[in-house]
Protein backbone atom coordinates (compact mmCIF):
# COMPACT_ATOMS: atom_id res chain seq x y z
CA UNK A 1 0.00 0.00 0.00
CA UNK A 2 1.33 3.43 -0.96
CA UNK A 3 1.93 6.06 1.69
CA UNK A 4 -0.14 9.23 1.68
CA UNK A 5 2.93 11.23 0.66
CA UNK A 6 3.44 8.98 -2.34
CA UNK A 7 -0.20 9.43 -3.27
CA UNK A 8 0.08 13.23 -2.98
CA UNK A 9 3.14 13.14 -5.24
CA UNK A 10 1.14 11.13 -7.78
CA UNK A 11 -1.76 13.57 -7.47
CA UNK A 12 0.62 16.44 -8.21
CA UNK A 13 1.69 14.66 -11.41
CA UNK A 14 -1.94 14.00 -12.38
CA UNK A 15 -2.86 17.66 -11.92
CA UNK A 16 0.10 18.79 -13.99
CA UNK A 17 -0.52 16.27 -16.78
CA UNK A 18 -4.11 17.48 -17.11
CA UNK A 19 -2.92 21.05 -17.52
CA UNK A 20 -4.87 22.52 -14.63
CA UNK A 21 -4.00 26.09 -13.69
CA UNK A 22 -1.09 26.45 -11.28
CA UNK A 23 -3.28 27.97 -8.58
CA UNK A 24 -5.80 25.13 -8.98
CA UNK A 25 -3.01 22.57 -8.61
CA UNK A 26 -1.80 24.19 -5.39
CA UNK A 27 -5.35 24.50 -4.06
CA UNK A 28 -6.29 20.87 -4.77
CA UNK A 29 -3.07 19.55 -3.26
CA UNK A 30 -3.52 21.66 -0.15
CA UNK A 31 -7.11 20.46 0.29
CA UNK A 32 -6.10 16.82 -0.18
CA UNK A 33 -3.22 17.13 2.30
CA UNK A 34 -5.48 18.69 4.94
CA UNK A 35 -8.03 15.91 4.43
CA UNK A 36 -5.43 13.15 4.78
CA UNK A 37 -3.91 14.77 7.88
CA UNK A 38 -7.35 15.15 9.44
CA UNK A 39 -8.37 11.55 8.78
CA UNK A 40 -5.13 9.98 9.95
CA UNK A 41 -5.82 7.00 7.69
CA UNK A 42 -4.19 5.65 4.52
CA UNK A 43 -5.94 7.16 1.51
CA UNK A 44 -6.38 3.77 -0.16
CA UNK A 45 -8.35 2.52 2.85
CA UNK A 46 -10.96 5.30 2.73
CA UNK A 47 -14.20 5.77 0.82
CA UNK A 48 -17.04 8.27 0.33
CA UNK A 49 -18.06 8.02 3.98
CA UNK A 50 -14.72 9.51 5.00
CA UNK A 51 -15.17 12.31 2.48
CA UNK A 52 -18.70 13.00 3.75
CA UNK A 53 -17.45 13.14 7.33
CA UNK A 54 -14.72 15.60 6.41
CA UNK A 55 -17.01 17.88 4.40
CA UNK A 56 -19.47 17.86 7.30
CA UNK A 57 -16.57 18.81 9.59
CA UNK A 58 -15.74 21.77 7.33
CA UNK A 59 -19.35 22.95 7.38
CA UNK A 60 -20.25 22.47 11.04
CA UNK A 61 -16.95 22.99 12.84
CA UNK A 62 -14.86 25.12 10.49
CA UNK A 63 -17.90 27.10 9.30
CA UNK A 64 -16.54 27.41 5.77
CA UNK A 65 -18.59 29.00 3.01
CA UNK A 66 -20.35 26.89 0.40
CA UNK A 67 -17.82 27.89 -2.26
CA UNK A 68 -14.89 26.88 -0.05
CA UNK A 69 -16.45 23.52 0.82
CA UNK A 70 -17.09 22.86 -2.86
CA UNK A 71 -13.40 23.43 -3.62
CA UNK A 72 -12.53 20.72 -1.08
CA UNK A 73 -15.18 18.49 -2.62
CA UNK A 74 -13.71 18.93 -6.11
CA UNK A 75 -10.20 18.28 -4.83
CA UNK A 76 -11.21 15.06 -3.08
CA UNK A 77 -13.19 13.88 -6.09
CA UNK A 78 -10.05 14.34 -8.16
CA UNK A 79 -7.94 12.53 -5.56
CA UNK A 80 -10.19 9.47 -5.48
CA UNK A 81 -11.43 9.35 -9.09
CA UNK A 82 -8.15 10.16 -10.86
CA UNK A 83 -5.18 9.52 -8.61
CA UNK A 84 -6.63 6.54 -6.73
CA UNK A 85 -8.73 5.39 -9.72
CA UNK A 86 -11.65 4.64 -7.42
CA UNK A 87 -15.26 4.32 -8.61
CA UNK A 88 -17.03 5.82 -5.62
CA UNK A 89 -20.73 6.67 -5.34
CA UNK A 90 -20.33 10.40 -5.92
CA UNK A 91 -24.05 10.98 -5.41
CA UNK A 92 -23.20 10.51 -1.75
CA UNK A 93 -20.82 13.47 -1.98
CA UNK A 94 -23.14 16.30 -3.08
CA UNK A 95 -21.93 19.81 -3.78
CA UNK A 96 -23.43 22.59 -1.70
CA UNK A 97 -25.87 24.89 -3.41
CA UNK A 98 -24.42 28.37 -3.71
CA UNK A 99 -26.38 31.57 -3.78
CA UNK A 100 -25.35 34.11 -6.38
CA UNK A 101 -24.13 37.40 -5.00
CA UNK A 102 -23.39 40.25 -7.35
CA UNK A 103 -19.77 41.41 -7.10
CA UNK A 104 -18.86 44.94 -6.08
CA UNK A 105 -17.98 47.32 -8.89
CA UNK A 106 -15.70 50.35 -8.69
CA UNK A 107 -16.74 53.59 -10.34
CA UNK A 108 -14.40 55.11 -12.90
CA UNK A 109 -13.29 57.78 -10.46
CA UNK A 110 -12.55 55.12 -7.84
CA UNK A 111 -10.44 53.23 -10.39
CA UNK A 112 -8.40 56.38 -11.06
CA UNK A 113 -7.72 56.68 -7.32
CA UNK A 114 -6.62 53.04 -7.16
CA UNK A 115 -4.17 53.48 -10.06
CA UNK A 116 -2.81 56.68 -8.56
CA UNK A 117 -2.08 54.91 -5.27
CA UNK A 118 -0.16 51.98 -6.79
CA UNK A 119 3.09 51.73 -4.86
CA UNK A 120 5.38 51.32 -7.89
CA UNK A 121 5.28 51.95 -11.63
CA UNK A 122 5.33 48.19 -12.19
CA UNK A 123 2.30 47.69 -9.97
CA UNK A 124 0.49 50.55 -11.69
CA UNK A 125 1.22 48.99 -15.09
CA UNK A 126 -0.02 45.59 -13.90
CA UNK A 127 -3.27 46.94 -12.45
CA UNK A 128 -4.00 49.11 -15.47
CA UNK A 129 -3.38 46.14 -17.78
CA UNK A 130 -5.81 43.96 -15.81
CA UNK A 131 -8.54 46.59 -16.06
CA UNK A 132 -7.74 47.86 -19.55
CA UNK A 133 -7.77 44.35 -21.06
CA UNK A 134 -10.15 42.53 -18.69
CA UNK A 135 -7.58 39.93 -17.63
CA UNK A 136 -7.66 37.23 -15.01
CA UNK A 137 -4.93 37.17 -12.37
CA UNK A 138 -3.11 34.22 -13.93
CA UNK A 139 -3.34 35.83 -17.36
CA UNK A 140 -1.61 39.05 -16.38
CA UNK A 141 1.13 37.13 -14.55
CA UNK A 142 1.72 34.98 -17.64
CA UNK A 143 1.91 37.85 -20.13
CA UNK A 144 5.01 37.96 -22.28
CA UNK A 145 6.55 40.94 -24.03
CA UNK A 146 5.64 39.53 -27.43
CA UNK A 147 1.95 39.38 -26.42
CA UNK A 148 1.70 43.19 -26.58
CA UNK A 149 0.83 44.09 -30.16
CA UNK A 150 1.09 47.88 -30.35
CA UNK A 151 0.60 47.91 -34.11
CA UNK A 152 -2.84 46.28 -33.97
CA UNK A 153 -3.55 47.64 -30.45
CA UNK A 154 -4.40 44.27 -28.99
CA UNK A 155 -3.04 41.84 -26.43
CA UNK A 156 -2.66 38.11 -27.02
CA UNK A 157 -3.85 36.08 -24.03
CA UNK A 158 -3.34 32.41 -23.25
CA UNK A 159 -6.43 32.09 -21.12
CA UNK A 160 -8.11 29.66 -18.78
CA UNK A 161 -7.96 26.09 -20.08
CA UNK A 162 -5.25 27.09 -22.58
CA UNK A 163 -7.87 28.91 -24.69
CA UNK A 164 -6.16 31.65 -26.69
CA UNK A 165 -7.82 34.97 -27.46
CA UNK A 166 -7.09 38.60 -28.25
CA UNK A 167 -8.29 41.47 -26.10
CA UNK A 168 -7.98 45.24 -26.07
CA UNK A 169 -4.79 47.24 -25.68
CA UNK A 170 -5.76 50.76 -24.71
CA UNK A 171 -3.60 53.72 -25.69
CA UNK A 172 -3.31 54.75 -22.03
CA UNK A 173 -2.25 51.24 -21.10
CA UNK A 174 0.36 51.22 -23.87
CA UNK A 175 1.84 54.51 -22.69
CA UNK A 176 2.15 53.23 -19.11
CA UNK A 177 3.70 49.96 -20.35
CA UNK A 178 6.29 51.96 -22.30
CA UNK A 179 7.13 53.99 -19.19
CA UNK A 180 7.44 50.73 -17.26
CA UNK A 181 9.72 49.25 -19.93
CA UNK A 182 12.05 52.25 -19.88
CA UNK A 183 12.25 52.27 -16.09
CA UNK A 184 12.53 48.53 -15.40
CA UNK A 185 13.87 47.02 -18.64
CA UNK A 186 12.18 43.65 -17.92
CA UNK A 187 14.46 41.40 -19.97
CA UNK A 188 14.12 37.70 -19.12
CA UNK A 189 15.03 34.54 -21.09
CA UNK A 190 11.41 33.36 -20.94
CA UNK A 191 10.15 36.73 -22.14
CA UNK A 192 7.89 37.54 -19.15
CA UNK A 193 6.49 41.06 -19.24
CA UNK A 194 6.05 41.59 -15.50
CA UNK A 195 8.92 40.31 -13.38
CA UNK A 196 9.47 39.69 -9.69
CA UNK A 197 11.27 42.33 -7.63
CA UNK A 198 14.68 40.73 -8.23
CA UNK A 199 13.92 40.15 -11.93
CA UNK A 200 14.63 36.43 -11.77
CA UNK A 201 11.15 35.18 -12.64
CA UNK A 202 7.64 36.26 -13.57
CA UNK A 203 5.72 38.29 -11.01
CA UNK A 204 3.95 36.09 -8.47
CA UNK A 205 0.16 36.21 -8.27
CA UNK A 206 0.30 36.96 -4.53
CA UNK A 207 2.43 40.03 -5.29
CA UNK A 208 -0.19 41.28 -7.73
CA UNK A 209 -3.03 40.66 -5.27
CA UNK A 210 -1.15 42.53 -2.52
CA UNK A 211 -0.42 45.40 -4.91
CA UNK A 212 -4.14 45.82 -5.60
CA UNK A 213 -5.17 45.49 -1.95
CA UNK A 214 -2.61 48.08 -0.88
CA UNK A 215 -3.62 50.52 -3.63
CA UNK A 216 -7.33 50.12 -2.84
CA UNK A 217 -6.73 50.65 0.86
CA UNK A 218 -4.63 53.78 0.33
CA UNK A 219 -7.23 55.06 -2.14
CA UNK A 220 -9.86 54.87 0.60
CA UNK A 221 -11.93 52.14 -1.07
CA UNK A 222 -14.30 50.67 1.50
CA UNK A 223 -16.04 48.24 -0.85
CA UNK A 224 -15.26 44.53 -0.64
CA UNK A 225 -13.06 44.17 -3.71
CA UNK A 226 -10.28 41.94 -5.03
CA UNK A 227 -8.06 42.09 -8.07
CA UNK A 228 -10.77 40.23 -10.01
CA UNK A 229 -12.96 43.30 -9.44
CA UNK A 230 -10.94 45.05 -12.16
CA UNK A 231 -12.06 42.40 -14.66
CA UNK A 232 -15.67 42.89 -13.55
CA UNK A 233 -15.25 46.65 -14.00
CA UNK A 234 -13.83 46.17 -17.51
CA UNK A 235 -16.90 44.22 -18.64
CA UNK A 236 -19.43 46.40 -16.83
CA UNK A 237 -18.02 49.66 -18.12
CA UNK A 238 -17.88 48.35 -21.68
CA UNK A 239 -21.53 47.34 -21.40
CA UNK A 240 -22.43 50.79 -20.08
CA UNK A 241 -20.62 52.29 -23.08
CA UNK A 242 -22.83 50.33 -25.46
CA UNK A 243 -20.54 47.43 -26.41
CA UNK A 244 -22.44 44.30 -27.46
CA UNK A 245 -22.47 41.61 -24.78
CA UNK A 246 -21.35 38.94 -27.26
CA UNK A 247 -18.27 41.04 -28.06
CA UNK A 248 -17.58 41.35 -24.33
CA UNK A 249 -17.88 37.56 -24.03
CA UNK A 250 -15.11 37.18 -26.64
CA UNK A 251 -12.87 39.73 -24.94
CA UNK A 252 -13.27 38.01 -21.57
CA UNK A 253 -12.74 34.54 -23.00
CA UNK A 254 -15.96 33.13 -21.56
CA UNK A 255 -17.06 29.76 -22.92
CA UNK A 256 -20.74 30.42 -22.29
CA UNK A 257 -22.72 33.63 -22.70
CA UNK A 258 -24.37 32.78 -19.37
CA UNK A 259 -21.14 33.74 -17.62
CA UNK A 260 -21.22 37.14 -19.29
CA UNK A 261 -24.86 38.02 -18.68
CA UNK A 262 -24.15 38.72 -14.99
CA UNK A 263 -22.83 42.10 -16.12
CA UNK A 264 -26.32 43.04 -17.26
CA UNK A 265 -27.13 43.20 -13.53
CA UNK A 266 -24.06 45.28 -12.68
CA UNK A 267 -24.27 48.14 -15.15
CA UNK A 268 -25.76 51.46 -14.08
CA UNK A 269 -29.24 52.31 -15.25
CA UNK A 270 -29.63 54.61 -18.24
CA UNK A 271 -30.38 58.23 -17.37
CA UNK A 272 -33.57 57.94 -19.45
CA UNK A 273 -34.86 55.06 -17.33
CA UNK A 274 -37.21 56.20 -14.56
CA UNK A 275 -39.32 54.40 -12.00
CA UNK A 276 -43.02 54.01 -12.85
CA UNK A 277 -43.75 55.77 -9.54
CA UNK A 278 -42.04 58.89 -10.87
CA UNK A 279 -44.07 58.60 -14.06
CA UNK A 280 -47.30 58.53 -12.03
CA UNK A 281 -46.13 61.48 -9.95
CA UNK A 282 -45.34 63.46 -13.08
CA UNK A 283 -48.76 62.80 -14.59
CA UNK A 284 -50.91 63.15 -11.46
CA UNK A 285 -48.96 65.47 -9.22
CA UNK A 286 -48.98 62.99 -6.33
CA UNK A 287 -46.33 63.75 -3.70
CA UNK A 288 -44.99 62.16 -0.54
CA UNK A 289 -46.64 64.56 1.91
CA UNK A 290 -49.32 63.11 4.18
Amino acid sequence: MRTNEQILDRMSEDLMLRGLATRTQHSYLSCARLFLNWSGCPAEAMDEENIRAYLNHLITEKDLSASSVNIYSSALRFLFAVTLDRNLNYRQIPRLKQGRKLPEILSRSELVRVFEHASTLRNKAVLMTVYGAGLRLSEVCNLKVRDIDSESMRIFVCGKGNKDRYTLLSQTNLEVLREYWKAYKPIHPAGWLFLSNDGSKQVHWRTVEKAFSSAAQHAGISKKVTLHTLRHCFATHLLEDGVDIYRIKQLLGHTSIQSTTIYLHLRNFSAELISPLDAISKNTGIRGEC
